[in-house]
């Protein structure tokens, strides 16, 4: 019989710093609708959307995060877990599967998920690994194979590549057969390597921009290039995908350069633009086939326990992290 309540991060306040909004309570046990999923979290994944959903920026977030304070108790996004509860409606989940996907306020010992939103968890891989692939590694597909139509042959630079979604793009990229330039801090260059970049380069010490290298796609995850500099490292018809970024201010974060890249495609040769991800079963499945297969794996910098979420955030934040960063729910009755 589960307890009424259950361990969760919470945070009652936006803020930038992570020591200082987000603390472990306990709330009540949440209940399901018909259409909903129960999910007992064995483990849940950090990434830089965490950390917005959790500052409220840049401020075009907050219509949907709250104007004011956090809709949610905590920003926690990605999980692993057991089935635990299944509404009336629900089909394809029963009570003890092993799933992993995205839900809101996932810092928890228990989350409600919607059931197109989750798929069984890939059976080579811990909770804690496999609570770090769904939005990174979403993202990471949807921006190599979808909008940077990487392919055999292809010559791609992933800036960011020792990162949540630059790990996961190395590896598909090279999966599809493109040759693949990494662009990295000197500490992460090997990690990187590992990971089958066919060229590394360090920006701490080379522009990776400059030179007469060109690419056919670039996917520019971590980088603030100017669209000028990252268009003249494209060939004629090459295709730019920004999946981030953080320069813009407040009120716009990143999101002012990829409006302008969007802007500007319809009027040049090359493919300029961004995406939001999409969070669905579907692309679960097929990563679940990719990682089974031994194709994608995820790289864990680190496991914090869940107590320690202000850590692991800051952790992200401070960039030390080589790939993603997870927390462990406490053993069930142990908080």
């Amino acid at each position: 019989m589960r307890a009424e309540t259950m361990a969760a991060v919470v945070q009652e306040r936006y803020g930038e710093r992570p020591e200082a909004v987000l603390g472990l309570g306990r709330l009540p046990l949440p209940e399901i609708g018909p259409r909903q999923v129960l999910v007992r979290v064995h483990a849940a994944s950090v990434d830089r959307g965490t950390w917005h959903l959790m500052a409220g920026l840049p401020y075009a977030v907050r219509p949907v995060s709250g104007l004011r304070r956090p809709k949610l108790s905590n920003p926690g996004r990605a999980l692993a877990g057991v089935v635990a509860a299944v509404g009336a409606e629900v089909t394809g989940f029963a009570v003890g599967d092993e799933v992993y996907g995205t839900a809101p306020a996932a810092f928890a010992e228990y989350a409600v998920v919607r059931p197109d939103r989750i798929a069984p968890k890939p059976a080579r891989l811990a909770f804690e690994e496999a609570a770090t692939v769904p939005i990174s590694a979403l993202t990471a597909l949807q921006a190599v194979r979808d909008k940077g139509a990487v392919g055999e042959g292809r010559q791609v630079l992933i800036t960011g590549a020792a990162g949540g979604v630059g790990s996961f793009a190395v590896q598909l990229a090279r999966h599809l057969g493109a040759e693949v330039t990494a662009v990295a801090s000197t500490a992460k260059l090997d990690a990187v390597r590992v990971l089958g970049a066919d060229r590394v380069v360090d920006y701490t010490r080379e522009d990776f921009l400059a030179g007469p290298r060109r690419y056919d796609t670039i996917i520019d995850i971590a980088g603030n290039r100017r669209l000028r500099d990252l268009r003249r490292a494209l060939t004629p018809h090459g295709r730019l995908v920004i999946t981030g970024g953080e320069t813009g201010g407040r009120l716009l974060g990143g999101t002012d350069r990829q409006l302008r890249a969007q802007l500007l495609s319809p009027f040049v040769g090359q493919h300029l633009g961004t995406f939001i991800a999409s969070e669905h079963a579907d692309g679960l499945r097929e990563l679940t086939g990719l990682i089974d297969a031994g194709a994608l794996a995820p790289v864990v910098d680190r496991v914090h326990p869940l107590a320690e979420a202000a850590a692991a955030v800051r952790r992200l934040l401070d960039g030390r992290a080589v790939g993603k960063v997870a927390l462990a729910m406490p053993a069930a009755g142990s908080v």
